[in-house]
């Protein structure tokens, strides 16, 4: 696998996230008894020259605050930023980890299910929240619900046994038989 002319088939996920690429898995993966502002500050705190010194003051690190407080609002969680991440709601969550992503500033942003499990009060809100940080950026998701496929995606691929079925806008590819068939099977009656 390439990034950029580079080879990063083999090389470890702290490596691929300096060269760019970031994911994030369907399971949030936040600090659940950091406050939210922590918890970017923790993600921060992985592209400055002080990712090691764990021995000092937190207050060293004030310097991420404004980052942090940016990032926050970014998402749309400058009401929870002293919140304690366990306390929020599972969407909230998703937006939360989006936060730490983008901490990094990536170019591109792998995405796992980022709607997966949410009310639809909250797949509302991770759409728009994909939909404004995706401006410079590349987003590369799997996604099973169709209408937040259908609604962010610019270009879709269809794979079935790891093979490429269909690509294309999704006007296209939802109609394309192939797909109807692999996905919906056929009617034999």
């Amino acid at each position: 696998m390439r990034f950029n002319g580079h080879d990063i088939t083999r090389a470890k996920p702290a490596d691929i996230a300096k060269k760019g690429v970031v994911r994030s898995f369907q399971i949030s993966a936040v600090f659940p008894h950091l406050t939210v502002i922590e918890n970017v500050r923790v993600a921060l705190q992985a592209t400055s020259p002080m990712v090691f010194h764990f021995w000092r003051s937190t207050r060293e690190l004030d310097h991420l605050n404004e980052r942090a407080l940016e990032l926050v609002e970014a998402v749309g969680l400058s009401p929870y930023a002293r919140t304690l991440a366990v306390e929020l709601s599972y969407g909230r969550k998703r937006a939360l980890e989006i936060a730490t992503t983008l901490a990094l500033d990536p170019e591109l942003m792998l995405l796992d299910e980022p709607t997966q499990g949410m009310g639809h009060e909250d797949v509302g809100r991770i759409i728009d929240l994909i939909r404004r940080i995706r401006e410079g950026r590349t987003i590369l998701m799997v996604e099973h619900n169709m209408s937040v496929v259908a609604d962010l995606s610019d270009t879709i691929t269809v794979l079935q046994r790891g093979q490429i079925l269909a690509e294309g806008p999704y006007a296209t590819v939802s109609k394309d038989p192939a797909v109807i068939e692999a996905y919906m099977g056929t009617d034999h009656g």
